[in-house]
């Protein structure tokens, strides 16, 4: 395995960070997760956009784009795989102990990871923990994800893939990993960003792709929904057949399959769009 760390391509064996980088010291630092098909990024455009945008919610430096580009071409080229997780991370980078930031740059690594295609159907539960729409980090895609950890783990332990967080007012908001959608009277809604979710790049393109609405959401809709499905850079749209102790029988359902199908469609015919 070949990794990409701070201006050049490195063995695993090689492939260090310091121990008083900001992204391992304080969870100072964004990341990106691209989908790579034998070879090629998907959405790489949309990514590194998010990139920078997490970048200027953080106060890190815009990345060079450019260089983050060359990175990935390097990193895939040098660990061909059919199906990829491309994981950009970018980080406060050499940093005293503590939350005040060094003055020696931000730190990029980019590394490549086999992955499987996702099931069509999963099982997912709620947690009683929320999502903060008004913090700092509230639409960030950054490094802090311990909180994620431990609601994914309970997930795990419960027979699912994936844990559903409201946020402060008690509104659907999203996964630990993952946007949500549901399907209300055969209309397809999924929650605002103003409800502290992240801004998914899927997400995006089924907001685009299928029509959906984005709609404030009670955490009582996962009781009644007609369908609910999860997207992800990785599982692109996945149909959940159980949340918490309720089956969705007949998954996915005909809007769930529709959208899957487009999806399926127009990423096929656009790797970047």
């Amino acid at each position: 395995m070949r990794i990409w760390v701070n201006g050049a391509l490195r063995d695993e064996a090689d492939a260090r960070v310091s121990v008083f980088d900001h992204g391992l010291t304080v969870g100072d630092g964004i990341f990106e997760t691209v989908k790579t098909t034998a070879g090629r990024p998907f959405a790489l455009t949309r990514h590194l956009d998010r990139l920078t945008r997490s970048a200027r919610g953080l106060g890190l430096p815009d990345p060079d784009l450019d260089e983050v580009r060359r990175a990935c071409a390097a990193v895939i080229d040098a660990n061909p795989m059919e199906l990829g997780r491309l994981r950009i991370t970018y980080t406060g980078g050499l940093s005293p102990l503590g939350s005040d930031r060094g003055n020696d740059g931000a730190g990029l690594v980019v590394a490549l990871g086999e992955s499987t295609r996702r099931h069509d159907t999963t099982a997912v539960i709620t947690v009683p923990w929320t999502r903060n729409e008004r913090g700092a980090l509230a639409g960030l895609k950054t490094t802090s994800y311990a909180e994620n950890v431990v609601a994914l783990a309970r997930a795990h332990e419960r027979g699912a893939s994936e844990a559903l967080f409201a946020n402060t007012v008690g509104q659907l908001c999203e996964g630990t990993g993952t946007n949500v959608f549901v399907v209300l009277d055969g209309q397809l809604h999924t929650p605002p960003l103003a409800s502290g979710c992240l801004a998914g790049i899927t997400r995006a393109l089924v907001v685009e792709w299928a029509g959906a609405h984005e709609t404030e959401l009670s955490m009582d809709v996962l009781e009644h929904a007609e369908e609910v499905f999860v997207t992800s850079s990785l599982r692109d749209v996945q149909a959940v057949r159980r949340i918490d102790g309720r089956e969705l029988p007949g998954t996915p359902g005909p809007v769930t399959a529709k959208a899957m199908r487009v999806f399926d469609e127009r990423a096929g015919n656009d790797l970047d769009p």
